[in-house]
Parts: C-alpha cells; structure tokens; sequence
C-alpha cells in the first residue's frame, strides 16, 4: 500500500508518523499517567515484511525451514548461551489448552517462542518443547488422555511483521517432553486445533496454509488414528484459501464447524479476504460440508477474516464476528438453531473500533461454557457481553492488548486464561476482570538490545508491542518507552546517557537512565524515517551520535541539536512506497571520526573520509541493507549484511572491502540462506553476525567459513547483537526468546 507521511503538531512538538497505521499520539515515555503511543500490527506496515523479501519477490515456500537445515548442518563453537531476560513481560501467545490429567497445568503456545508449561496455574511458566525444532507456533490441544498436539506456524498475518511457518503437526504422549511429527509438514500454518471429546485419537486440524505462497495442504484434515494419517475433508476454494479454525460442537460431536479464510501476501500488496472466506458446517461428524448462509454474509471479495464461538450451554446457539478484507469490523451475528439462521446483533462504536484497522490480527469468539450470553471477543481491548451480544464493555486497562487465545478450566468453573501480545494472564472470575498476570514467561520479541561495559547487568532493547525495555530502575524489567520499541543505545562512558525509540524514528533521549526522557527528533532533518531508524554514537566520541532519515543526521552535543551532513542518500521512495528510501544503519570509523559508512533500504552503501562534505557510493541494486560494521584499526575496511530470504539466488548476505569500497568480496560462505540482521567485529579477527537463524562467528582469515556460535540459544530469528570485548561477551536480541548472553575470546 502506499505510504503517506502526516505530521501532526503535539504541543511545540512536531510527531513524525509516515503511515496511515500509526495515529497521531503524542509522544509518550511509558510513565505512569502519560499518554503511549499506538501498538498493533498494522504499525510495522510492510516494513518487516519488505525487509525480509527480495524486491518484487515475495518469500519463498518453506524459506525459513530450509535455512534451518543448512544451519544444523554447521559445526557448533563450544560456547554456551544463556537466557538473561526478561522473564516477567511476556509476548504474544497465540493458543493455550489445559491438561486433562494433571490440575493446574496450562500449555501456552508462543508466537514464535514455542510452547511452554505452567504447573502452578498460569503463575510461571517453563519449556515443553524442542529448542532445536521450530519456534513458530499456530495452535495446542490436549486430548482426554492427556495427548498433546501442537501446529506449527503462525496463522496471524500481521501488517508488516514477518510471521513465520512451521513444519506441520506434532504429537506428545508425555506431558511435551518428547515430540514426534505427524504430518502435514506443507501447512504452512495451523490456525486451530479440535479433539472429539469421545475419541482422543480423532481429531481435526485447520491447515491455513502459506502466507505468501499457494497451494500446499490447505483446509480441514480428518485423523482417525491420532495423527498417523490425514484426509482433507473440508477442501479449499482457491490456492490461497486456507482453515484458519475449526471447532467441534461440546454439544454434539458430529457437529464441526470451520472458518476458512481466503488470504495472501504479495510483493506490492496484502489481500486479507476474499470469495474463498466463509463459515462451514459439517452435522456426519465432518465426512460432508456446507457454507453456512442465512443471514451472514454472502461470499465476496470484501469478506475478512471471520471469527466463531460455539456455546456448551445451550445446544445451537453460536457467534461470529466478521472483519472486512480491509481490515475494519463490519459485523457480528448469533445463531440459535446452529447456524441455519442468523441475526445481526447490535454495533455500538466501543464494538466497532474494539478491531481497530486490523481485524485480520484476531478472528476469536469465546463463549463461557455455563452461560451462553456471556462471551468474550478479541480485539484491541478483550471485549466482553454479558446478554448475548446486547451491550458490551472493553477491557484495555487491566490487561495488555491484542488478544489471541482464552480457555476455561472445567476444575474451577470461574477460572479462565487468557493470552495476548503481552503473555498470559488467570481470572477467578470468569474472564470479568481480576486477571492476573504470569510472572514467568520469558518469550518476548525484541528487535534490538543495548548494553553497557560499565555494567554487565544493565540491558535494554526494544521489543514488539511491549515498548523499550530496562533491566535496571525496578526490581525486575520494566518498560521505559511506549510504542513498539526500536533503537535502544547506552552511552559506553556513561551509563545513565541513554536513548530508546519507537516507530519511524520518533526518538528520545536520557540523562539520567530512563527516568525521564527528552523528545529530540523534531531537531533532526528528515522527509522520511524508517520503521527502525538507526541512531548511533561515534565510538570514539560518545557525546558524538548520528541520525539515520534519509539524510544523516549528526549531534555533538550528546543529542540535544543535529544538523544534517548529508544529501539524500537514497533513490527516493519507490513504486508501492518500497523501497521506503531511507537509511537503515549507520557506522563512523573507530579510526577515524570524519570517516562513515551508511546502507540505505534500497540497497546502496555510501561513504564520506571528510564528515559529510562528499559522499561517495560504493554499492548499489543490493537487497536491503541491514548493518555496516567498521574495523577498529581500518576505516577503509567495512563489513556490510543484506537481508532477504534467495529462492536459489546466490546473491551475497555478507560483503567485506578493505579499499573503502572499491572493490568487495562476498564472505557468505557456507552460512544459511536467510536474512543476515547485523554484524560485529571482535578481537582477533572474529566476525559475528546475526541471523534469522542464530548467529554465527567466522574470522577475517578464513573469510566465508562460519560456525555456529554456542550452543543453548533456541532455533531463533535474532535481530542484533552486540559485543562487550572488556567483559568478553556477546549479548543476542532474539524474535522470541528475550535476550541471551555468551561469553566470547
């Protein structure tokens, strides 16, 4: 979609907001009291998305799965990493299902984090699932015998984000300490997972299918064996229609109902709905189907994605909300005879904008098992009816945002769990309020981290729905910045000196650790930002920093004024608003502070020897750029990563120069096939890069042979890196495992 740049006064502030997505809040510091700025998924706008694609491409089938092959085929260092945080803020939780055998136990699928298992009711939560299998989760369920199913893959498109397919459905038999694939490994994605309450080993699954790919297993899938074989019994309208879920009446057992959804993610556009979307309705246990109609809307290509609950209390009476393919809401309906009539309920604003821009990021009615009036509905806020879709409340306070999973516990009939973008959350009232939030669930994404040589315990990091992060000013992680954050750097000579950011380089920085935060980029020169702007300091000169629009930017005065040294240094926005032209990183010289490296979204490189007085461009028609990396010694020596998963491209993910860019060679090597998100320099010669596969370490000797680095970290998109060489460390920001540390030569 095209990008509009708004500018809306705050106060004497002037907010930089270059998408439609992201209102027009002020600034806010994530105190208490302040006003924060906007989350969801429709914020990143094609930026994640277009970052990991090649342009014009989209990603290819089973990208990510394939470069995790080629990267356990590498030989490991010894090293160790360790899980340092955070463990109280949570992520997104994409499904949950309660233990049949064991009380207390509820398994909480993570969006690309894996499963974990709590034994005390929702209060801490530990691993339940392989950390060398794929973290990307779609569903879990447990069948009466206490069998566990898990699909892979995440059935929530996002806006912009990348979410990441799996490898299909696996099955435990103990509790998740063991996994074993069953099948449908070219799913893509699994949106819903039900058991037949009578027959542990019968069971549907709702196969979405690829995001960005056609065809494949797509639809409804019948195991009458506990997964040792499928039959689609529900099929597809189109190759890129999918079952996003599918649910069995608690009822009645040969009743199934399914949601399929007709969706797809192109290089230049996102389509979240169309002919292929609707409700079905199986009543012979699922060998036969029919769209159900009566009322809902007819097939079309304005029809979104669509959610259903099923009520336990009274036989028949259903719940659909249905979301436009735009994304807004346009419409909720009840059913009292299971679905062949339906009526429209009423739709006050608070239910309306309760889906906000983005009603593809939910699609989940939940209906309380003994009162069929009562129902909960996924949006923005938790949305709760009390008399059947009459009136409704929202719930956005007590509780994060974005909601996504929600199970009652038939032990304690008014206790319910509940999963979000901010982790899991227990109620003893029945979902009415009184949530209680998991302090242990150690899952959140982060983009970015910063450290400090000053403090080893000191780390912060911007992270996806859950703001900029700080490890010290409490007695556990806490956010200091609202938003989703981005830049997060610590000043190495001063530890209190830092700065955070969210969306579209929108900036702040602090004097005293985060306590206070001032607003600076009003004071930078920019027409466009990206959705992550780099700011960096000078590594010799802390008080030294620069800011990437798509001008440079620089400050010497510790970031309180800027001036600009630089042209545009991109080719401007392209068609469809990619490339966004902007600059993506930023790296001055260790040997020389008139020296700077800077990579652009649309794949150049440029470099000036004399502060910004001319700029040379040394690369260009390079994917996108994700980091530059300087020597210590050598200002003419730089090393540059590319992003973008290659459909049997041998195109670089990693160059070198030693001539300030007169000449380069590709060090890829024998590393995977998936986006290089940034790269370090170390001692003696090591060179560290982050992947969407783990990070690697490699030496400037033996250019392109790499290995793995440690051992211990999940398999895990990591987004940066950075390098403490007085403490010997290297600390990872992982897509869905918190932040992990190891130590380095």
């Amino acid at each position: 979609m095209r990008v509009r740049r708004l500018l809306v006064a705050v106060g004497s502030l002037m907010l930089i907001s270059p998408l439609p997505a992201l209102a027009a809040d002020p600034p806010g510091t994530g105190q208490p009291g302040e006003y924060r700025p906007v989350r969801g998924p429709s914020a990143p706008a094609e930026h994640r998305f277009l970052q990991k694609a090649l342009r014009g491409e989209t990603i290819p089938r089973h990208a990510h799965d394939l470069a995790a092959a080629q990267a356990d085929s590498l030989p490991s260092t010894s090293a160790r990493w360790r899980s340092i945080g955070p463990t109280n803020i949570g992520g997104r939780i994409v499904s949950l299902a309660l233990d049949p055998k064991r009380a207390d136990t509820v398994y909480a699928a993570a969006a690309s984090g894996g499963l974990w298992r709590s034994t005390d009711a929702g209060r801490t939560f530990a691993p339940a699932w392989p950390d060398n299998s794929t973290q990307a989760m779609g569903a879990v369920a447990a069948a009466g015998d206490g069998t566990l199913y898990v699909g892979t893959g995440e059935a929530n498109p996002g806006g912009g984000s990348v979410t990441y397919e799996g490898t299909g459905v696996y099955r435990s038999t103990d509790g998740g300490t063991t996994w074993r694939n069953t099948g449908l490994r070219d799913s893509g994605t699994i949106g819903g997972i039900a058991i037949d309450k009578t027959d542990p080993n019968r069971l549907f699954v709702a196969a979405n299918g690829s995001l960005y790919s056609p065809g494949g297993e797509r639809g409804v899938y019948l195991s009458t064996n506990g997964g040792g074989s499928w039959q689609r019994v529900l099929d597809v309208a189109n190759e890129f229609t999918g079952a996003v879920d599918v649910q069995i009446d608690p009822t009645d057992p040969k009743r199934v109902y399914a949601v399929m959804w007709d969706h797809r993610r192109t290089p230049v556009q996102r389509i979240y709905g169309g002919v292929g979307s609707g409700v079905f309705r199986s009543v012979d246990g699922g060998l036969t189907w029919q769209r159900l109609a009566g009322g809902l809307p007819s097939a079309g290509p304005d029809v979104g994605r669509i959610g259903i609950g099923v009520s336990a209390s009274e036989p028949g009476r259903l719940y659909v909300i249905v979301n436009s393919t735009a994304g807004p809401f346009a419409g909720f309906y009840t059913s009292a005879d299971a679905g062949d009539s339906w009526t429209r309920l009423p739709e006050p604003d608070v239910l309306k904008s309760s889906q906000s821009s983005f009603g593809w990021w939910f699609g989940k009615v939940w209906v309380d098992p003994d009162d069929s009036e009562r129902v909960h509905l996924a949006g923005v806020p938790l949305m709760t009816t009390k008399d059947g879709g009459a009136t409704w409340t929202a719930d956005d306070v007590s509780i994060h945002v974005d909601h996504h999973a929600m199970v009652w516990d038939p032990r304690y009939p008014a206790r319910a769990y509940l999963g979000n973008d901010g982790g899991v959350y227990r109620s003893d009232a029945d979902g009415d309020g009184g949530w209680v939030k998991a302090e242990h669930e150690p899952w959140t994404q982060f983009y970015s981290v910063a450290i400090t040589p000053q403090d080893v315990t000191r780390v912060s990091g911007g992270t996806q729905d859950n703001g900029s992060l700080r490890s010290w000013g409490g007695p556990a992680f806490n956010e200091y910045l609202g938003g989703d954050g981005e830049e997060n750097i610590i000043n190495p000579r001063d530890k209190d000196n830092v700065f955070a950011c969210y969306q579209y380089g929108n900036c702040f920085r602090s004097t005293d650790g985060g306590t206070t935060m001032d607003y600076f980029t009003p004071g930078t020169t920019a027409d466009r930002r990206n959705w992550f702007t780099p700011v960096q300091f000078d590594p010799s000169h802390p008080k030294v920093l620069y800011y990437g629009g798509n001008r440079l930017n620089r400050s010497a005065d510790g970031g309180v004024t800027w001036t600009p040294i630089s042209p545009d240094l991109t080719g401007g926005p392209g068609q469809d608003a990619y490339p966004y032209g902007t600059i993506t990183t930023v790296a001055a010289a260790p040997s020389d502070p008139r020296t700077i490296w800077v990579g652009t979204d649309d794949g150049r490189v440029w470099i000036t020897r004399d502060l910004g007085a001319t700029w040379t461009k040394v690369l260009d028609g390079q994917p996108w750029v994700t980091r530059i990396a300087v020597s210590e010694r050598d200002a003419a020596t730089a090393y540059v990563t590319l992003s973008g998963y290659r459909s049997g491209s041998s195109q670089p993910h990693v160059l070198a120069t030693r001539s300030a860019g007169a000449r380069w060679t590709d060090i890829s090597g024998n590393l995977p096939s998936a986006p290089v998100n940034d790269v370090v320099l170390g001692r003696a010669g090591q060179v560290y890069v982050a992947t969407d596969q783990g990070v690697f370490v490699g030496d400037t000797v033996a250019a392109g042979r790499w290995l793995r680095l440690g051992r211990g970290m999940p398999r895990v998109a990591v987004d940066d890196i950075e390098y403490d060489g007085r403490n010997h460390r290297l600390v990872a920001a992982t897509f869905g495992r918190g932040i992990y540390e190891t130590s380095v030569p």
